[in-house]
This record gives C-alpha cells, structure tokens and sequence, in this order.
C-alpha cells in the first residue's frame, strides 16, 4: 500500500500487480491482457488502484473484501464475468465454495432470487472448473426420533 509516500505510476502498477496475482492469480492478469488492445488504461487503473490501492487497505482481511465483492457484484446484476474472477478469488483468499454458496444464498433476500440464481450458476461454474462439485449435502430439518 502507498501509505502517503509518493511513488511513481510504474511503482504503484507493480505493487498493484503482485496483490492483483495472489487474490486473482491468472484470472485477474486474463482481465487486464483482455483490455490492451481497447483501453490498457482501464487495466491499469484496476491494477494500480483498485487492488494496488483500495484493496491492499489493512481495514479489512482480503477475504472480507472478497465476501463484500460478492455481494455487490449479486446486487449489481449482470456481473457473471466479474463474478467468474471474484469467486476464484473468493477461493484463492480462503472461503471455501460452502461459504461462497451460503454468502450467495443470503443475497437472495436482499438482492431477489434471479440475482442470486445468476450468481449461484456463476459459481458453479468455477467450483466445477476448479474440481469442487458436488457441494456437501446441506442440512436437513428432521423431526427428532421419539422412543416408543
């Protein structure tokens, strides 16, 4: 983080780059590659700012931020390629799919079900390139046993 000091724009690209690598490893380098031909300023502005910047703060832990991302990115809607990016990160930053999938579950009351149904698939897209599927079977509400 730049913590006040001055540096230079190749300085905080690069400082901007090495979070970049360890929250989105390969997805996030596809993301900026993708803008050089159409706007590399635009991938240098995510580089440098939003993860050099914004993202390397000490006020919340990167799997914190990545929780909050999720849930703006359902709310926004129609951010199933940022979602795609922001789950393996999700993931690289140490949630596990269970609490991705219950972060995404817990959207549907605030965002609408069709938010969270966009997201969930773009999830499980993402748990199944990555090996994770199925899911654990999630808990069911019985009746407890009674003794005859």
């Amino acid at each position: 983080m730049n913590n006040g000091q001055s540096t230079t724009r190749e300085e905080r690209f690069a400082h901007g780059l090495e979070v970049l690598q360890k929250v989105d490893g390969e997805a996030g380098q596809r993301v900026v590659d993708s803008l050089a031909d159409i706007s590399p300023e635009l991938g240098h502005q995510i580089v440098a700012w939003a993860f050099g910047e914004i993202y390397d703060r000490p006020g919340l832990a990167p799997r914190d931020r990545q929780l909050v991302t999720l849930g703006m990115l359902t709310a926004l809607g129609g951010c199933e390629a940022q979602l795609d990016v922001h789950v393996n990160a999700a993931l690289n930053v140490g949630l596990t799919a269970e609490q991705i999938t219950e972060a995404l579950l817990h959207s549907a009351v605030y965002c609408g079900i069709p938010k969270a149904l966009n997201a969930t698939f773009a999830a499980k897209k993402v748990f199944a390139e990555r090996g994770l599927l199925p899911l654990g079977q999630q808990p069911t509400q019985e009746t407890p046993a009674t003794s005859a």
